[in-house]
Parts: structure tokens; C-alpha cells; sequence
């Protein structure tokens, strides 16, 4: 990862933190301290068991050779094509068509890939896919995206029980009817501001990981086409189960969303990738 990823990436991060820590002072001192030592742990989690959050939240299982070899097949090619070590391989138990790298770094990594996706790519698709995972482990993107991930859906959480609060507390009287307008205006700005830092984590790293992924298996059309296919596809089978605040660790957006909600999409449009992937020369 080049010094100035790593300096947004801290940037991100450092402001995801100190959201957090500002929701827990507005609880006073003690609000602040269980919010420091929360960010700490969970920081610390993150970064050693990353790859094991994402993956039980999805309910990935290691996929064994014999039973996937045209997936180990793929992921050992752009193993060696990447020059980066085999990262264990797991099968994600959806119908939609997607994917997602995890892990701290390259030698603690992991590929998952939906059982959706290994029926619907073709062989080069399916390359394009994995390489595009790939680009993400060898630049570090994975502890990252799960980190932010991570935080991110913990506020989201704290917003949930804001609105709760705001719904059933601080009735009685005119000061407890300001405070059900500080938890709803707490409710509805902190997740926005959490999926804005989250889409700004993202949003370029995918045109980035799309370029580097194509670059490594010398084929970008493929990976266009990918990219073309699970579009529609995630328009026909939605996530069913994971959370929101980790789709960003995805090749493709698996929560599908319209109207406002659209300006906190961790991806960039898909048209804008396959126009950019078409126009690659080598």
C-alpha cells in the first residue's frame, strides 16, 4: 500500500474512532471511558479475527479441493500470477452471485466466494472476480474495509438504540422532550455519517482493485463481464442474511437499495467500472 493509502486510510479510521468516542461522551465521562475501551478492544479484535467475524457472519465454509476444483484451480493461478501466498478458500451458502476477500494481511487471507457465483461466471469471469480479490490482499484493503466495517455497524447499532430511546424515554416533562429530539437527530445523522466515511474507504479502491485485477490476469474484459452479470444477478437473488455496514467488503454491492439511499453506496456504479475496464489497453 502506497504512503498515501496509508495516510487515508488512517485519516478514515481516526475519524471512525472518534465518532464513536463522541456518541459515548454525550453519556458523560462515563459514556466516554466504555467507548474508549470499546474502540480499543474492538480495534484490536478486528485486526486478529477480522476474517473470522466476516466470515461466521456469513456463514462461509472452508471449501475442501475435491469438492471445488475448479474454484482452487483459479484462486492457485492467480495465486502465482498475483505472486502472492494461496489464501485459504471458503464457500459462502447464497444464491447470489458475489464475493469478498478478508484477512490482516497476505499471509493471513482468505477468499469467499457465494455458491451463486461459482454456477453463474464462466471460467475467465470467475479469474477476473478472484484477481479482483486478490488486488485487495496485496494492498491491504481487507484489514481496513473490515475494521470500518465493523465500527460502522456498531454505530449503526448505537443509532438503532437512540431511537428506541427517543421512542419510549424522557416523555414526562419539557427536558425530556429535548432529549427525544437530541437521540432523533442522533438517530438519523450518525449512520449517515458513518456510511459516508465508509463510501469514502470504497469507492476508490474498487476502480483501483478492478485496474490491478484485470492487470494480473491480462484480461479485463472478462472481469467486465463479471461485473455486468452480477449486477443483474443481485437484482434477482438479494443478500439475505450479513449486515449492511460490511458490503463494501464485496466485489458487488449484495444489499440492493433505491432512492436517497443510494448516495451511501459503497461502490462505484457498475457501468462506470465496465466502461473503464473496456477501455484498458496493455
Amino acid at each position: 500500500m502506497s504512503i498515501k493509502n496509508q495516510v487515508k486510510t488512517a485519516v478514515f479510521l481516526a475519524l471512525l474512532t472518534a465518532l464513536l468516542l463522541w456518541v459515548g461522551s454525550l453519556f458523560g465521562r462515563t459514556g466516554l471511558l466504555f467507548a474508549a475501551i470499546f474502540v480499543g478492544l474492538m480495534n484490536i479484535g478486528s485486526y486478529w479475527f477480522s476474517d473470522k467475524i466476516v466470515l461466521w457472519m456469513y456463514r462461509a465454509k472452508e471449501a475442501k479441493q475435491n469438492e471445488y476444483p475448479k474454484l482452487y484451480k483459479i484462486v492457485k493461478e492467480v495465486s502465482k500470477l498475483s505472486g502472492l501466498p494461496m489464501p485459504k478458500v471458503y464457500v459462502i451458502p447464497s444464491e447470489q452471485s458475489n464475493a469478498f476477500a478478508c484477512g490482516r494481511s497476505p499471509k493471513h487471507a482468505a477468499v469467499a466466494c457465494t455458491e451463486g457465483i461459482l454456477k453463474l461466471m464462466t471460467e475467465d469471469e470467475l479469474k477476473g472476480v478472484i484477481a479482483h480479490e486478490f488486488s485487495h490482499i496485496r494492498n491491504r484493503d481487507t484489514l481496513t474495509a473490515t475494521v470500518a466495517g465493523t465500527i460502522a455497524g456498531v454505530i449503526s447499532y448505537i443509532s438503532n438504540m437512540f431511537m428506541w430511546s427517543a421512542m419510549f424515554g424522557g416523555r414526562d416533562n419539557d427536558r425530556g422532550g429535548g432529549n427525544v429530539i437530541s437521540l432523533l437527530v442522533l438517530a438519523i445523522i450518525t449512520p449517515i455519517i458513518a456510511s459516508m466515511i465508509q463510501l469514502a474507504i470504497s469507492r476508490s479502491r474498487e476502480y483501483i482493485a478492478d485496474e490491478t485485477g484485470a492487470r494480473i490476469v491480462k484480461n479485463p474484459l472478462g472481469l467486465a463481464s463479471a461485473l455486468e452479470k452480477l449486477e443483474e444477478d443481485g437484482k434477482r437473488h438479494p443478500m439475505r442474511f450479513g449486515s449492511p455496514a460490511t458490503a463494501h467488503l464485496f466485489i458487488s454491492n449484495p444489499f440492493r437499495s433505491g432512492g436517497f439511499i443510494t448516495l451511501f453506496l459503497t461502490h462505484p456504479p457498475t457501468n462506470l467500472r465496465v466502461k473503464r475496464l473496456k477501455e484498458m489497453k496493455f
